[in-house]
């Protein structure tokens, strides 16, 4: 506070901030489209730049009037649109962090995450329909027509000025070993290195439209609204519902004109499955032109089938954790070279790089031999909230420079190197289980499976069991129109090239694996059709 009681004048954005980073399409090109959404009527409705910014600019003169400080932190519930975006946007220009969450986030996790966070203030869109937000935090709602206050955030005292670049721009709550979410810290220094060692990919043009199909919580979805925004494209936001069928979600990228999509493998199952000829067709037309993925392995039969139907695409394959934001960016030849067992991880985006360490902490420089990633990288966050010792755990002193300071981040993914210094994922340092004493990586029994003839997709899990023995348990798809495979067939199969400790005790064939709200495979809800 000033000596005479007055606030302070508002903090004001630094040169790194996410406002001015992603907004400098704005300043060069105002008329130039920047979101593509579905409009009330049915159709679709464009949002420029230069409106984007003036509904940024009415947000942030809302958010100004409530007092809060640089640092005071905001959840943002929303599915991604021009509004959303904006009001982000509004956050960053004034320093309070935001937590990107969902309307298909539980209620219970949403009050975890605020009980962790202590929020000054929950801001959903103008059909958002959650209540029961705790009367310590404000409420407030957001449109095209500004910021609505519900409730008042509680007084605060203004003691900043500034937003630097080493401020915190949002963090994203991840699943968390204790069983409570675990908060990823990231600033706008950390987010604005990764886009500027992005660009290098050269993954986006201005001209490009680039589908979002992760929700505002997955940190893909920033991924999205950053490398579209960052390049003056147009992101366009595919609605929830479009998702869940096939055709609509394909009409939709049609209508909309997107020349490239981003999502976990997963998004591409359904379409696969129920609209190969409709993708056919847009594939003929050319019009989609880059197909990026990213969150987990994509299933090589389902890759290779998916470059048939769109042969004149380019594909990327996106590497990393939420801690970088990502890791690397790597091109992906279409069609696939016969053989091919695993793709490349590449390298890391320009500016970072990836080393691979023993177990003895030493660097594993021979081709084929399996180490842990660490990463050096200037997008590395700045800690787990409130949990030191879990920062602690995987930012460490840089192996090879001890005494200079700079630290890595211990990813705890697994590969190996191939001929020319690229990286091969081999799984999660955690994802290895104990079968009577003997190592499993469950990747590899999935792989396994995953060759067996009408087999669609694979996961293999650890079930327990009355007499603490674990149990391995493998989950298959299969194809839409062939037979369930027969359980002894598989199982022989997996014996024929697996250690008898690799070779599952049970298979169960399911419609299609249930994902999280993230896409990922729900391993939970799987274990849970065993049990019932």
């Amino acid at each position: 506070m000033s000596p005479n009681g007055a606030r302070p004048v508002r903090a004001h954005a630094s040169v790194d901030n996410l406002r001015t980073y992603l907004l400098a399409a704005a300043r060069r090109d105002p008329d130039r489209p920047a979101v593509i959404q579905a409009a009330a009527d049915g159709g679709l409705e464009t949002v420029t730049y230069g409106e984007l910014e003036r509904r940024v600019d009415r947000l942030v003169d809302a958010l100004d009037a409530l007092g809060l400080d640089v640092g005071d932190r905001v959840i943002l519930e929303s599915d991604t649109n021009a509004d959303a975006v904006a009001t982000l946007l509004a956050c960053a220009t004034l320093g309070l962090p935001f937590t990107p969450t969902s309307p298909e986030v539980p209620d219970e996790r949403l009050l975890t995450i605020i009980d962790s966070a202590e929020p000054a203030l929950h801001i959903q869109s103008d059909h958002g329909q959650r209540t029961g937000i705790p009367e310590t935090v404000g409420t407030a709602r957001f449109g095209p027509g500004g910021l609505t206050v519900e409730r008042a955030p509680a007084p605060r005292v203004r003691r900043r000025r500034v937003v630097t670049p080493i401020d915190t721009a949002y963090i994203t709550f991840t699943s968390g070993t204790t069983g409570r979410p675990k908060g990823v810290v990231m600033s706008h220094r950390g987010v604005i290195a990764f886009l500027r060692g992005a660009e290098a990919a050269r993954l986006v043009t201005a001209e490009d439209r680039v589908a979002n199909t992760s929700p505002l919580q997955f940190d893909f979805a920033l991924f999205d609204i950053g490398l579209a925004l960052g390049h003056g494209a147009t992101l366009v936001p595919v609605p929830r519902a479009r998702l869940n069928w096939p055709r609509r979600f394909l009409s939709y990228l049609r209508d909309a004109g997107v020349t490239q999509v981003d999502g976990v493998p997963s998004v591409w199952r359904p379409v696969l499955r129920h609209e190969s000829d409709l993708l056919a067709e847009m594939g003929q037309e050319g019009v989609l032109s880059r197909i990026t993925f990213s969150g987990e392995d994509f299933p090589l039969d389902e890759l290779r089938r998916l470059q048939e139907l769109l042969p004149k695409a380019r594909f990327t394959n996106g590497y990393g954790a939420t801690e970088t934001m990502a890791a690397s960016i790597t091109e992906v030849p279409n069609p696939l070279p016969p053989g091919t067992e695993r793709l490349s991880i590449g390298y890391a985006v320009a500016g970072a790089e990836m080393m691979l360490l023993g177990s003895d902490g030493s660097p594993v420089d021979e081709p084929g031999t399996i180490g842990e990633i660490y990463l050096r990288s200037p997008s590395l966050f700045s800690g787990y909230w409130r949990d030191p010792e879990a920062t602690r755990a995987v930012v460490l002193p840089d192996p090879l420079h001890p005494g200079s300071g700079q630290v890595v981040f211990k990813t705890g993914d697994l590969a190996h190197m191939g001929p020319e210094g690229e990286l091969y994922f081999r799984g999660r340092v955690d994802s290895q289980v104990q079968i009577r004493g003997n190592r499993v990586e469950l990747g590899e029994v999935e792989r396994r499976i995953g060759q067996f003839a009408g087999v669609t997709g694979a996961v293999a899990m650890v079930l327990p069991r009355e007499d603490g023995d674990p149990l391995l348990h493998a989950f298959v798809t299969c194809a839409p129109a062939g037979p369930a495979p027969d359980t002894r067939e598989v199982l022989a199969f997996c014996r024929a090239a697996l250690p008898a400790y690799m070779v599952p005790h049970g298979l169960s064939v399911v419609n299609e694996f249930p994902v999280t709200v993230n896409g990922k495979v729900d391993r939970t809800a799987l274990a849970a059709h065993v049990a019932s």
